[in-house]
């Protein structure tokens, strides 16, 4: 028979073995996903479309340096004529915290028309910005921006949802480098639940089909 203390030492210590192969795994299936489709801004593929996924926005309403990095990028893009679109997607869905709003502010201030943007206030993660892509605005083919440690993230979720997807990364942030290297590690871990979210076909909010982007292209 095993003693209860046995049991739970071996337990205690199988859990994090357990854990960090969950990880191992998840990462490099995002890794697989992804591979080839990562791209530098330079050598940034032609897409209609630019997913521009959400990050932090302070109290005051201003873009935390991240997500103002990815904005600024997208903006380089649009001028160089790889994208027509920017789909602004990131978590709206509270009056007092408004990401995709702030977004638009900045690209406004930085001489982007506006209507070269669509809003997505329900863009709550990676996973639902990619699907709301798809299933709400009719997306089929486009680049996704943000951080390159986040990127093959979510190139790989946009990926396995069908879409064509092709990524560029941002690198500027690279210089804050605790903040840079906090965020890639979180990001490895955030694979788990991707692998996760895909498995089980997790639904976002979705609502009725939106034509914002389709008659964006239009024009």
């Amino acid at each position: 028979m095993i003693r209860l203390p046995v049991l739970v030492r071996t337990t205690g210590g199988l859990l994090p073995l357990g854990a960090a192969a969950a990880v191992l795994a998840s990462v490099g299936f995002v890794r697989w996903q992804a591979a080839g489709h990562l791209h530098p801004e330079a050598a940034a593929p032609t897409a209609p479309v630019a997913l521009v996924l959400g990050a932090q926005v302070y109290p005051s309403g201003v873009p935390s340096s991240f997500l103002a990095a990815r904005l600024d990028l997208a903006r380089r893009l649009l001028e160089a004529g790889r994208v027509q679109v920017l789909l602004l997607s990131g978590d709206g869905a509270a009056p007092e915290y408004d990401e995709p709003a702030a977004m638009r502010r900045h690209l406004l201030a930085a001489g982007v028309p506006d209507d070269r943007m669509v809003l997505d206030p329900f863009g709550l993660d990676t996973y639902d910005s990619c699907v709301r892509a798809a299933r709400v605005y009719g997306v089929e083919e486009l680049l996704v921006v943000t951080q390159s440690y986040h990127l093959p993230r979510a190139v790989a979720t946009a990926r396995a949802l069908g879409l064509a997807a092709e990524g560029v990364g941002d690198v500027a942030v690279r210089r804050l480098r605790p903040a840079y290297v906090r965020g890639l590690l979180r990001d490895q871990v955030a694979c788990v639940k991707t692998v996760v979210d895909l498995a089980t076909r997790r639904q976002p909010v979705l609502g009725p089909a939106d034509p914002a982007v389709r008659e964006a292209l239009r024009h």
